[in-house]
């Protein structure tokens, strides 16, 4: 399931478009001013974002200009002004959309998925996953946790991208392999414990060596899902 981020302070526009979304069968999260929806998507790593240019405390531009600091999702722009200079600057910043108030649900639907379709609609693969506290950047192959930069090795990088993408999934070391590229013999098997091992260290603490990785006994390994992972 998708999930959805409506960035909009009118509580009539976020029910009619939560009602109609949700009959897609998309989740939809909402927020009603910029600082609360860059926190919700820094929590929720949302798939899309519908954004409005006007909103209270941190206008849609700027929210704009953060979320495209660190990632690529896709962002579709609403707002009640027709001149084109506020279309073009939105587009400038990395909209990926613009639809001026008032609009059709239906046609609002349609985009969405034109957009998903047009952009692959999977960032955990081509943008920035987060994780709790930790943010993986798929394009830079950087990796930050609590802020600050985590130097990793190719390998371990491919790892963990590859298990944080599906939060809660049991792999095999053989999965696990698989999922990176890599041919899956005895050897190369025993080498991803030694990868997990580092991965551990400089993810984790002396009193939390499974903050974000754990071991499924008798399977492999898992990537925690926590509480504010969208479904």
């Amino acid at each position: 399931m998708k999930t959805i981020l409506v960035i909009e302070d009118e509580g009539r526009i976020v029910r009619l478009i939560r009602d109609y979304l949700s009959e897609e069968g998309y989740r939809i999260i909402d927020a009603r001013d910029g600082e609360e929806g860059l926190t919700a998507f820094e929590r929720q790593n949302p798939d899309l974002i519908i954004l409005d240019l006007m909103l209270p405390k941190k206008d849609g531009l700027d929210v704009a200009r953060e979320v495209r600091k660190n990632s690529e999702v896709p962002i579709i722009m609403l707002t009640a002004k027709t001149e084109e200079v506020d279309r073009v600057t939105g587009l400038e910043l990395g909209a990926d959309d613009y639809m001026t108030k008032p609009f059709s649900l239906r046609e609002l639907a349609a985009r969405i998925k034109a957009v998903l379709r047009r952009t692959g609609g999977d960032l955990g693969k081509r943008g920035v996953i987060r994780r709790g506290e930790l943010l993986i950047d798929t394009e830079t192959h950087q990796v930050k946790l609590d802020g600050e930069e985590v130097d990793l090795t190719p390998t371990e990088f491919d790892l963990l991208a590859a298990m944080a993408r599906n939060p809660g999934r049991a792999f095999t070391r053989k999965s696990l392999l698989e999922e990176i590229g890599h041919y899956p013999g005895e050897s190369v098997k025993r080498k991803i414990d030694t990868h997990v091992k580092n991965l551990r260290k400089k993810l984790g603490s002396g009193d939390e060596p499974e903050r974000f990785i754990e071991t499924v006994h008798g399977v492999g390994y898992r990537f925690r899902k926590f509480e504010q992972d969208p479904e």
